[in-house]
């Protein structure tokens, strides 16, 4: 669209065309002739280095037509194909799809059941998040629907696992399921990338050691966008004993935590199947 923009006002400076109604004056006065042939125009047009150079022997009047039937050309092959777009959603929708209903019942590695893998999408697609870190990726179940989602907003995963064992699996998992180009898998210790990561990020998910949770809240609060979303698994509000069901030391501290926090709102997801808790960072 630079360059466009860059031709017309070579244009209108060529011909002294200030205003629209510069524009209109000149086309209407242009007279219609039913045939003009390549030779009578003596029309060239050549692109060199990204400068536009034309050349006439013609009146100004016909070279200003021809021009401005050019740069519609121009401007109709730079709209974007809606139809093109929509083709290639539905080729990975159907990829995902098949892929998840093959894999169903079969993750293992501590990864997140298929009720709290769709929480996750629609999280990102209802909000239009579009840069997202997950810390944990097991073998890629929680990525494959948060990619999948991101497919959709235009967006980015960056995902971070230590173990590499689980990350090449992982790899595997997003080849196949056909999202690998939204995902930034990293194989690394989160206790130290997360510090190092700039953001910033508009979604989090948090799947990784359980006692780490408030200090990954804390490091990553700050590169949180506001009206993001930090989400963390396996936590619930702690019943009348103090603990909840899960009974993972750290989850309760973390959710004490985010409660606390006057920035957030934060609540466990009323669809989770295993406790999907969700703190939104206040615009």
């Amino acid at each position: 669209m630079g360059e466009l923009r860059g031709c017309w006002k070579t244009l209108c400076s060529a011909f002294r065309l200030t205003t629209n109604e510069d524009l209109v004056d000149a086309i209407s006065s242009i007279p219609v002739r039913q045939s003009l042939s390549t030779r009578e125009n003596g029309l060239f047009v050549s692109l060199f280095n990204g400068r536009l150079h034309v050349g006439c022997r013609m009146k100004k009047k016909y070279l200003l037509l021809c021009m401005v039937g050019f740069l519609f050309a121009l401007l109709a092959f730079a709209t974007p194909n809606h139809s093109q777009v929509s083709e290639n959603e539905r080729v990975v929708d159907e990829k995902v799809k098949t892929f998840l209903d093959r894999m169903r019942n079969r993750w293992r590695d501590l990864n997140v059941p298929e009720a709290d893998g769709r929480i996750l999408y629609d999280i990102i697609v209802q909000n239009k998040y579009k840069k997202a870190l997950e810390v944990g990726t097991s073998t890629g179940h929680s990525a494959i629907w948060i990619a999948w989602a991101l497919s959709k907003t235009g967006g980015k995963l960056i995902t971070i696992e230590i173990d590499e064992g689980r990350y090449r699996q992982a790899l595997t998992h997003f080849k196949e399921a056909g999202l690998s180009e939204y995902i930034d898998a990293r194989l690394a210790d989160a206790h130290r990338l997360v510090d190092e990561l700039p953001g910033p990020f508009d979604f989090v998910f948090i799947d990784a050691d359980k006692d780490w949770y408030t200090n990954y809240a804390r490091a990553l609060i700050p590169k949180l966008e506001s009206g993001g979303c930090l989400t963390a698994h396996n936590v619930e509000e702690p019943g009348p004993q103090g603990r909840g069901r899960y009974r993972m030391r750290g989850t309760d501290e973390y959710y004490r935590y985010m409660k606390n926090l006057p920035d957030f709102q934060t609540s466990i997801h009323p669809q989770s199947r295993a406790g999907v808790a969700v703190s939104c960072k206040k615009k």
